[in-house]
């Protein structure tokens, strides 16, 4: 169990230290759970297979500030794209977690998941008890996860960043972690 996170955040060396193994535990614990949750959504997803994401990009998004973006994948071949790498991007995101590889890949494209959400959801009566939803919590789970370099324990990225080839690639870091 590593006594320190080092890690790489905007740019500059973090180090800060684990005092004892509770933070080391609860960062797996917050792994394991996150990574349960978009893993169960994108097999969900596959098991009720064809999914379409027309209701929610096409129809929801429609009026939201970040419409205009998004309704660009409505209909057609990116509307099959999007039906597509919505339940394997949340299979791949659930994965890289629990497995603790690519973790801070896997975390930048879960809070991308959920930036989506959050505007649109919040935009279509969400935000009508408040600005702080449950898709703005899970953005902050993947922030969190991602900064602080859960990978690196009990992870495969724990392994990952000792290898020669990572030493030798330093922009890979940002990657793993």
């Amino acid at each position: 169990m590593p006594e320190q996170i080092d890690t790489r955040l905007l740019g500059r060396e973090v180090t800060f230290g684990v005092s004892g193994p509770w933070l080391a535990y609860w960062l797996v614990i917050m792994r394991l759970v996150v990574g349960w949750w978009l893993l169960h959504a994108g097999l969900d997803k596959f098991a009720s297979w064809p999914f379409d994401a027309s209701w929610f990009i096409g129809g929801a998004a429609a009026g939201t500030s970040i419409g205009p973006f998004v309704t660009l994948f409505s209909d057609g071949i990116l509307l099959s794209f999007t039906n597509v790498m919505i339940p394997l991007g949340q299979t791949l995101i659930g994965l890289g977690l629990i497995l603790g590889a690519l973790t801070r890949l896997a975390a930048f494209f879960g809070a991308f998941l959920m930036l989506f959400f959050y505007f649109i959801n919040g935009e279509t009566g969400g935000w009508s008890h408040g600005l702080v939803t449950g898709d703005l919590l899970g953005l902050l789970l993947f922030a969190m996860i991602a900064t602080l370099g859960a990978g690196r324990v009990l992870g495969v990225d724990a392994y990952l960043a000792r290898t020669a080839f990572v030493r030798d690639h330093p922009k890979l870091r940002y990657l793993i972690g």
